[in-house]
């Protein structure tokens, strides 16, 4: 068998689930391969490129009994460290099949753990009890402030000014598992005019080892509900409609600003330019290196 068969082959293998909605054609969709302990990085990427979403996520090695998996995740062009959406996407696959409870991913980025339900509670937008919800403990965060030249290059990119940011949220390079440059629009007219130059971006970005740039808007400077869009050119993706990582990391970078002095619930509205709403729920604790992100998703029905 050629490998184009292999690929093939495998790709009838391939679940696929929209996260952080409870919309099949809203959020962010991810390919979910269960089965890929037989696959090599090879395969893996050629299924991902195939499948065509940002991220595809392949359970390599797996405890049913202990709820235990190995996790790896593919953009089309490469690995990923980490992946939020499609965390929650293959966590709610799971619970649908093993059950609800709670999960443990070894990833790159470290252990993941992540609760599961399959009705109720709250996050991810929507009817409450229309879609299964997962929440995912991120990696430790922390976060640091950009270097002023590197922040000019990526302005520059994107078509943005000084005066375009919000002095309130200064850049930062938040981590949760990888790197995102956090950058604050002052408006959401700003935020919602999104013309990047796609291959400069892409090579600061590959540079200085970035998996998303996190643009934000606050609603406002009292309440935690912001909106976001994510450029990823490094995955060959002009645009994320939901970025779990970078909200685990934004959330880590509040934190680091000083911005939570108690436990603090953030909502993130992202996707919205695209035509793909998505929801983000972001729990915060003063105490706590660790972010947690909650959201829904639901099977994408077969074409």
């Amino acid at each position: 068998m050629t490998t184009a068969q292999s690929t093939d082959s495998a790709l009838d293998h391939v679940l696929r689930y929209s996260a952080f909605t409870t919309d099949p054609s809203g959020g962010n969709p991810a390919g979910v391969f269960l089965d890929a302990g037989a696959l090599d990085d090879a395969e893996m990427v050629a299924i991902a490129a195939h499948v065509g979403y940002s991220e595809t996520a392949f359970i390599t090695a797996g405890n049913e009994a202990a709820r235990r998996y190995g996790l790896r995740y593919f953009s089309p062009r490469a690995e990923v460290a980490f992946c939020g959406h499609a965390t929650i996407a293959t966590a709610v696959a799971l619970a649908e099949r093993i059950g609800p409870g709670e999960l443990v991913f070894d990833t790159m980025a470290g252990e993941i753990r992540v609760a599961t339900t399959l009705g109720g509670g709250e996050g991810g937008g929507g009817d409450a009890g229309t879609a299964p919800q997962a929440t995912l403990t991120s990696a430790p965060t922390h976060s640091r402030p950009a270097d002023e030249a590197v922040t000019e290059q990526a302005l520059k990119a994107l078509r943005w000014t000084r005066d375009d940011l919000d002095p309130a949220l200064p850049p930062h390079i938040a981590f949760a598992g990888n790197d995102h440059l956090v950058l604050a629009a002052a408006t959401r007219e700003r935020l919602a005019d999104l013309d990047y130059d796609f291959d400069a971006l892409e090579e600061l970005m590959r540079v200085q080892g970035w998996t998303t740039v996190h643009l934000v808007w606050r609603e406002s400077a009292d309440r935690f509900d912001f909106h976001a869009r994510d450029p990823f050119p490094p995955g060959g993706v002009v645009e994320d409609p939901a970025t779990g990582a970078a909200a685990a990391a934004f959330g880590g970078y509040l934190r680091a600003l000083g911005l939570v002095t108690e436990p603090v619930r953030v909502r993130i509205r992202q996707g919205e330019d695209m035509g793909r709403p998505s929801d983000l729920v972001v729990d915060i604790r003063p105490d706590d290196e660790r972010v947690r992100v909650t959201g829904r998703a639901v099977r994408i029905p077969e074409a």
